[in-house]
């Protein structure tokens, strides 16, 4: 086969991604997830909008400075504001680029901006000048380009790229297109924009009408060669193309559309769990690739194929994508030596003091399980060393309760070398658990949301509970893994509380 062309992976998860309701991440977690990004293969990060507030720019300027082997992203309107803004943020990556958008629509020029075509088509050559004389990789998106009258939109890319543009993307913003429709935009931009082999052309897919996934396969195999996609798929309203359902595409159907990435596919499991974990969205067990079904076949027909070959009902393997068999791999006799060797083939370096502790919560965990699986390793340090300061430390926690009785629980926080008790009665163990935890660090959080899940199968496994918590204008998202599901529920609003006033303390 003829060498592959490469598509460029453009992941916008912490800036698209981060706008869907209630996905907002702090600085720290963010930058956990761009060194993931970074180790996985994505060419360029969209780390965020700078000009939008100072967090956000602190945020993005975090990420530039941390990230060596991506190309780090600030997105600005074409205002010299918010390109300022994000010069300023990403100027520190060792590469980097500003991506300008200004929506080009008939419905966005009529409602929106009140303005013509011509003076839309200035304001977005003077933002593309602009920021070429502050960085030389600009791309530049013509918002609603799916809607937008294509000899207009012809127009303006072509003066955009005669401005500067490295990279034009052709964002379906609100996941309008269908995938011949917008396949075909592809192609009839490569033949009407004269100078349109002097940049890359990106695609920008919504999935409002399920299609995202398949509109960007569409542009991919009609001349576009940078992909504009998040972790999950996650995004406003309906979310956006799924970055590892595209890679994987490519992959297993190379032989249909000629293109590779440089995604480290087995990377794309592992990446999956940690977006899912700091935004609070649970991997639907249905979702292609990553779902906890993808690679699980219960009828018998499938189960005697698959036994006597895999590629029988298998298109891709579970290795590929760094999926997790449910086999043993270390008990309550395992030693320090085959924790910390299992943990680095997972990935996952620790000091030696942070080894201890960890090593310590195993041998515990070990003890009520029979079995130990490596998703069960991943909850035990994921648990175990949170991206925020411990203030608050769950010491113990007795529960009386039952059909007849009222709930009443018993708490004993730890902070700063002093205990502290407290009791209380509730709706349930779980409300009693956590007015008691409220009486201790004198606050009082609203629970939005509440969530476990097994970490992995049997009536042992580890529960590990989600909870999204308003303490006052401050929402946050925290989790807690235990064999105890009122355990692991009163870690996770333990760990909410230490989120929000860690915050507090920097502010």
């Amino acid at each position: 086969m003829d060498k592959q062309d490469k598509v460029l992976i453009f992941d916008t998860t912490l800036r698209d991604g981060e706008q869907a309701p209630g996905a907002s991440m702090n600085e720290k977690e963010k930058l956990e997830i761009a060194y993931a990004l970074e180790r996985m293969g994505v060419d360029i990060i969209e780390a965020g909008f700078p000009v939008i507030s100072k967090g956000d720019f602190n945020s993005v300027k975090n990420v530039a400075k941390h990230i060596k082997g991506s190309i780090v992203c600030g997105l600005a309107r074409s205002i010299k504001e918010d390109i300022d803004a994000a010069y300023e943020a990403v100027k520190i990556a060792k590469q980097n680029r500003i991506h300008v958008f200004l929506a080009t629509s008939k419905i966005h020029l009529q409602f929106k901006f009140k303005k013509s075509q011509d003076e839309i088509l200035q304001m977005a050559v003077d933002a593309v000048k602009y920021a070429r004389n502050k960085i030389a990789d600009i791309e530049f998106s013509p918002e609603d380009a799916s809607r937008t009258d294509k000899d207009f939109l012809y127009r303006i890319l072509e003066a955009v790229i005669n401005a500067g543009a490295t990279t034009l993307n052709i964002p379906d913003t609100v996941g309008y297109s269908v995938p011949l429709e917008y396949g075909q935009l592809i192609t009839d931009i490569k033949n009407n924009v004269p100078n349109i082999h002097e940049a890359v052309i990106s695609v920008h897919c919504h999935d409002d009408l399920g299609v995202a996934v398949a509109n960007s396969l569409a542009a991919i195999r009609n001349g576009a060669r940078q992909v504009e996609c998040t972790i999950n798929g996650i995004g406003e309203r309906a979310g956006n193309a799924s970055m590892e359902e595209i890679v994987m595409a490519l992959k297993t159907r190379g032989d249909f559309y000629g293109c590779t990435t440089g995604i480290h596919t087995q990377e794309i499991c592992r990446v999956s769990r940690l977006v899912s974990k700091l935004t609070g969205f649970v991997v639907a067990p249905n979702k292609a690739v990553v779902g906890a079904n993808a690679f699980r076949h219960e009828a018998g027909i499938h189960q005697d194929g698959v036994l006597k070959e895999r590629s029988t009902y298998e298109i891709m393997r579970p290795e590929d994508v760094g999926f997790m068999e449910t086999g043993l791999v270390l008990g309550k006799h395992s030693g320090r030596h085959a924790f910390k060797v299992r943990l680095k083939s997972l990935g996952i370096e620790l000091t030696e003091p942070e080894l201890e502790k960890a090593f310590a919560r195993f041998k515990n965990v070990a003890d009520k399980k029979k079995q130990v699986f490596e998703e069960d390793l991943l909850a035990i340090v994921e648990d175990e060393f949170k991206l925020v300061k411990r203030v608050w430390t769950l010491v113990s926690l007795v529960t009386k309760s039952g059909t007849s009785m009222k709930p009443n629980v018993e708490v004993v926080l730890e902070s700063k070398g002093k205990t502290f008790r407290s009791h209380s009665s509730g709706d349930g163990p779980v409300d009693a658990c956590y007015k008691a935890i409220d009486k201790v660090v004198k606050t009082k959080g609203e629970l939005l949301d509440y969530s476990i899940q097994s970490v992995t199968r049997g009536k042992d496994a580890l529960g590990e509970v989600t909870v999204k918590v308003k303490f006052k204008n401050k929402n946050v998202i925290a989790h807690g893994a235990s064999t105890d599901i009122l355990e692991a529920s009163a870690k996770a609003y333990v760990n909410a509380v230490n989120k929000v006033v860690s915050s507090d303390l920097k502010d």
